[in-house]
């Protein structure tokens, strides 16, 4: 079976092999093509909870928009509301439907589902079809048990109908229907079509026990669905879209943020052979060509004056300096527990620590980029997108048309890290402008230049930690805290969640620590930049989890405790915390083994997006005094395993994802101008300066959580901790490694 030789909703299906499927078996009708491949689909309506815990699904409609299809050739096709980037809900998605329908792996299949919010909402979105915070497989895996579940009941109700026995007698193995009594058996493409005729169960389905589960926390047995067609380059990406009378599209941005276009000579980027068209945007100057090198070329060409009356002229360094200033006065209370001023005040000794964070880039390998066909009325757009909602709803006011009219195909995506996540829908929106200015009946692919993703904006923000804590009798009696840096929900359509000043998304991780102190305060500063700023790579965690465990660590020092065994004493309220926190230790034998000599061990623990993450790095210092991370041991208790090699893949990606960035990376403002351009200023990790990692996944009952986002935040810290206990003094600002290219 190939990757690519079924269609379903205009979608490449992704099995086990690959080839190319072709534009006219891409472009065909939904109606056409599910009339020329009848079978069983299952729907389901998701309640819109705030956390997908104990999800209630309805069986609603037998209707194209589903998440299972089963047809005559038996293969079993899931569809994913979930953005594939990497991170593997395509497979896990799968593995889930896969276990409760008792189908064998070589007959799943996996493809992209629709926009289309009612059907695939998000319920921890509110309902928005979209993709982040590491929630797939937690928004999901009860919804999708049900779905599969039922599928597998209808199978069995049309197996006993036609074999005229009763249902307790059929059993369903590895893809097979079977009734031992009579030695009859069916595959699930035999009986698609007799169980679609059927009632949809309508009651709750019977699910396994997970004793039970024989795909779902098994290593071995599950394979990943997207891997062939990478490995092979048969996958499609945005780039790789084409269309007869296509354009492609680059867009000049300017300098610096804020800015915008005042004056315009084009006539040099004109005579550039294959530039067809130039326009103005709102968001800069556009040059259209028949391909990226001419369009390049012509942007080149162009001649610009900028209006930079409302930009951001600003440095770094000014602005760290009126975040270190801003530190020292009190903000907005995000959290608190008796009185830590008073206990600071009285206390003998106070130990003070600033932590200073730079914007950072997301950097993926694929940088923004979209394709989008317009006829004046529908607008079909392909690219990664990772809010369809959003997305969908940007394009249709810019094109004027209501949002029914859109449909996005969501193709794989090279990498996100949160840049994809755009809530204010950024790139669809630019695309849609791109599009409109050109006129109807042309296609577009817009894309960005790797320069254009470094110095595009939307990083991580700039953070700056002021903590003071006091230690008395071996003992962290008192913990203050203030935080200063940009929201990015301000101004989005996520801005109802700040309250009283406060946005969760800086403060998560620092309002709230494992560690049991009796006078703790986090209060925060809310700045306004001009630099656009996004979610990145477990958002707040990146710097509450860094400023925490290293500020915890150095008081514990202080207190004369061991790491390890000092936090546990602390972390009485918090079993999960420490549960991961023994495991590591135990993988590591912390107390049973030393390291070799020049290094030393350092120890974080940071729980995001309800997962719990400890990790143990091994560090010596270099003859240039930059930091060379040997191992790094890790523990996550994640809930339910559903993949265990992807939950290690995950870690493994997370731990040098964080640590290249914490030693290396920063986006530095030059007057307002963004210094780095390409990875030649943007360092990131070589593969010669990964460390040995080893993952250690702690069996748990508690529904499964995200592994996307938490394996970055704690690399950080536990790298710092090591070279504290080298002699070193812990990184204070970060990167660790500055001034590098």
């Amino acid at each position: 079976m190939s990757i690519y030789d079924k269609t379903l909703h205009g979608q490449n299906v992704l099995g086990e092999t690959s080839q190319t499927v072709s534009s006219q078996a891409a472009s065909m009708s939904r109606r056409a093509l599910l009339k020329g491949a009848a079978g069983l689909t299952i729907a389901f309506y998701l309640p819109r909870l705030a956390k997908a815990q104990t999800v209630v699904a309805q069986p609603e409609t037998f209707a194209p928009n589903a998440f299972i299809r089963i047809t005559p050739d038996n293969i079993v096709t899931v569809l994913s509301k979930h953005l594939e980037m990497g991170q593997g809900p395509y497979t896990g998605l799968t593995t889930i439907v896969a276990e409760e329908l008792d189908a064998d792996w070589s007959q799943m299949r996996v493809a992209s589902a629709p926009a289309n919010a009612k059907l695939y909402g998000n319920s921890i979105f509110g309902g928005l079809q979209g993709t982040g915070g590491s929630s797939a497989i937690a928004n999901s895996y009860e919804q999708l048990r049900k779905a599969g579940a039922t599928a597998r009941a209808m199978l069995v109700e049309a197996a006993a109908a036609e074999w005229k026995v009763p249902v307790a007698e059929i059993t369903v193995e590895r893809g097979t229907v079977k009734h031992a009594a009579s030695s009859r058996q069916a595959t699930f493409g035999q009986l698609a079509e007799a169980a679609a005729r059927l009632k949809a169960p309508t009651g709750d389905v019977q699910l396994k026990d997970p004793s039970q589960f024989r795909l779902i926390g098994h290593d071995g047995i599950v394979k990943k669905l997207d891997v062939p067609g990478k490995t092979n380059g048969t996958a499609k990406f945005t780039i790789d879209q084409y269309e007869p009378g296509m354009l492609t599209v680059v867009v000049a941005h300017p300098p610096r943020f804020g800015a915008t276009v005042s004056h315009v000579d084009d006539g040099a980027a004109r005579k550039v052979a294959g530039v067809v068209a130039v326009k103005t945007l709102p968001t800069g100057v556009a040059v259209y060509a028949n391909g990226m090198w001419p369009a390049i070329k012509g942007r080149e060409a162009l001649r610009i004056v900028w209006d930079e009356s409302k930009a951001e002229k600003r440095g770094s360094a000014e602005l760290f300096e009126a975040y270190r200033q801003q530190a020292k006065t009190p903000g907005k209370i995000a959290g608190a527990k008796g009185d830590a001023e008073a206990a600071l005040k009285k206390a003998g000794k106070v130990i003070e620590a600033e932590f200073t964070f730079p914007y950072l880039a997301h950097a993926p390998m694929e940088p923004l980029d979209g394709f989008m066909m317009w006829d004046g009325t529908t607008a079909k757009a392909r690219f990664g997108s990772q809010i369809q909602t959003l997305d969908q709803g940007a394009i249709a006011g810019i094109l004027g048309i209501t949002p029914d009219r859109v449909q996005i195909e969501t193709l794989l995506a090279g990498g996100s890290f949160g840049r994809r996540a755009q809530a204010t829908s950024h790139l669809a929106a630019e695309l849609a402008q791109a599009v409109k200015a050109i006129g109807p009946g042309t296609p577009v692919k817009l894309v960005w230049t790797r320069e254009d993703d470094i110095r595009g904006g939307y990083y991580r923000p700039m953070f700056v930690h002021r903590l003071r804590g006091a230690v008395e009798n071996g003992k962290i009696v008192a913990w203050s805290n203030t935080i200063v840096g940009q929201s990015f929900m301000a101004g989005t359509p996520f801005a109802a969640m700040i309250k009283d000043g406060i946005d969760p998304t800086m403060v998560g991780g620092a309002r709230e620590i494992f560690y049991d102190v009796a006078d703790f305060n986090c209060d925060v500063h809310m700045t306004d930049v001009g630099v656009p700023t996004l979610w990145w790579r477990s958002v707040e965690h990146t710097h509450t989890g860094y400023a925490v465990e290293c500020f915890v660590d150095e008081l514990l020092q202080v207190a004369g405790k061991d790491p390890v065994a000092g936090r546990l004493e602390l972390m009485a309220k918090h079993p999960r915390a420490a549960g991961v926190l023994k495991a590591v230790a135990d993988l590591a034998k912390w107390s049973d083994s030393k390291p070799a000599e020049g290094r030393a061990r350092g120890v974080a623990v940071v729980e995001s997006f309800e997962s719990y993450i400890a990790q143990i790095a091994e560090v010596s210092v270099g003859d240039g005094g930059e930091p060379n991370v040997h191992k790094v041991w890790c523990a996550v208790d994640c809930g339910v395993a559903i993949n265990p090699d992807i939950i290690r893949a995950q870690m493994e990606g997370g731990i040098g994802y964080g640590l290249g960035h914490i030693l290396y990376a920063e986006v530095p403002l030059d007057s307002g101008h963004v210094v780095p351009s390409n990875f030649d200023g943007y360092r990131s990790l070589r593969i010669n300066e990964m460390p040995e990692v080893e993952v250690t996944i702690v069996k748990s009952n508690e529904k499964p959580t995200g592994v996307g986002e938490p394996g970055v935040p704690p690399i950080g810290p536990a790298v710092a901790n090591a070279l504290a206990r080298l002699g070193r003094e812990r990184p204070r600002r970060l990167p660790m490694v500055r001034g590098t290219v």
